[in-house]
């Protein structure tokens, strides 16, 4: 019986992208830079001390970052007892479709549509649309923002005018915001689907409802209802190959939603990443043979990447290696786990968006040694090898 675990760590980059500059990233390294951070003193808001990941870099997380890029890394200096190595992107994006697609054994074959003008962001006609689709006079936002300040500075705004507050960022996203009460939860995922196919024909990759809740006195939070609804895979990915041979692919997070649904059998969300983190567990102790759960933990890239909180992502590794501990205790012979990441998202660089970073690629259930430097659509192809499905597509299985 061979069963998989692709587990996600949205954001947790290492570094070293070869082409980083091109997107104005040279030398961002989110995990080196936290490491030293907390080797230094300056994450100690809530944690304290050394970056502690004993079971991550027992895998070989600490030597992942160092292949990657050569940085330092204090606090992560295991011996790896597991599968280890670095994986670099093809694909011109330093998001979250491209890093899942491309995972999954398809590298994005076009050039995103993105929104490079800060104030307004969005073009009349596109805005004309929104208003059509929505029922409303006008938007509010249309600017690159981040996604909580913009709720708090706009939300009483949106509750007298009833108007959705869109905004952007560097990736290519067009993002709705809007009460769930207010404005209607059902409405804005309306508002978002039908707004959708007009945005992929523009090779926009997601359209993303962000619905909150509160006002103006107690304030305004982002709710765990949050909907992406992403541009269709090019090709068939790891999740189709899975399928096609008749095993089940199981979606825990956003994972259902960046595929569109396609080759996903089912999909467990949650409010919050220790939901998912429960989904992860009984996953393990639940899924059929010649399974793929496939995983992402967004929480590291919206909660502390984009913000810039050093300690806030390092409290969240840490309590996510815990975790990792736990899984890999209620592993079953046959198993195989990849913990891997999607991009870089460092809380030292300036900004509050993602970086372009080489990925770390930690396996467990399938002995131990060095894979080296690696491509993101490896990891498909190494799934399918262990699970004997057949793969399509550039990569290449890094299995012996």
């Amino acid at each position: 019986m061979a069963r998989a675990f692709l587990i996600v760590l949205d954001s947790v980059g290492c570094g070293g992208a070869p082409d980083a500059a091109d997107f104005g990233d040279t030398g961002a390294n989110t995990l080196a830079h936290i490491a030293q951070a907390c080797a230094a003193g300056q994450a100690e808001v809530g944690r304290s001390g050394p970056l502690a990941l004993p079971v991550l870099d027992g895998l070989g997380l600490g030597a992942a970052i160092r292949l990657a890029s050569g940085a330092q890394t204090p606090g992560l200096q295991a011996v790896p007892s597991g599968r280890w190595g670095a994986a670099t992107e093809v694909s011109r994006g330093k998001d979250t479709p491209s890093g899942h697609l491309e995972l999954a054994g398809v590298p994005v074959p076009w050039e995103w549509t993105y929104f490079p003008k800060t104030t307004p962001a969005f073009p009349d006609a596109l805005v004309e649309q929104v208003c059509a689709l929505a029922g409303t006079q006008g938007i509010l936002g249309n600017c690159h923002a981040a996604g909580i300040p913009i709720v708090q500075n706009l939300g009483p705004e949106h509750l007298r005018s009833g108007w959705p507050i869109c905004y952007t960022s560097a990736d290519s996203v067009f993002q709705i915001a809007a009460h769930e009460q207010a404005f209607g939860l059902q409405r804005l995922y309306d508002l978002c689907a039908e707004l959708a196919p007009i945005l992929h024909d523009m090779r926009v990759g997601r359209v993303i409802a962000r619905p909150f809740s509160g006002d103006a006195q107690q304030g305004f939070a982002r709710t765990g209802n949050r909907r992406d609804f992403a541009i269709a895979p090019p090709a068939p990915t790891l999740c189709d190959w899975v399928q096609a041979a008749g095993g089940r692919v199981l979606a825990v997070g956003k994972v259902g939603d960046i595929f569109s649904g396609q080759g996903i059998d089912e999909v467990h969300k949650g409010k919050d990443d220790m939901e998912l983190y429960a989904h992860l567990l009984r996953l393990i102790d639940t899924a059929p043979p010649d399974s793929l759960t496939f995983c992402n933990f967004v929480e590291f890239d919206s909660l502390y990447g984009h913000p810039r909180d050093v300690a806030g992502y390092a409290r969240a590794l840490e309590q996510f290696d815990t975790v990792a501990g736990q899984a890999l205790a209620r592993l079953q012979p046959g198993d195989m786990v990849v913990f891997t990441a999607d991009h870089g998202n460092d809380p030292t660089a300036p900004g509050t968006d993602h970086t372009r970073e080489r990925v770390p690629v930690l396996v467990a259930g399938t002995g131990e040694g060095e894979i080296g430097h690696c491509a993101f659509a490896d990891v498909a192809a190494s799934i399918a090898a262990h699970l004997g499905v057949p793969a399509q597509g550039p990569g290449r299985s890094f299995l012996p």
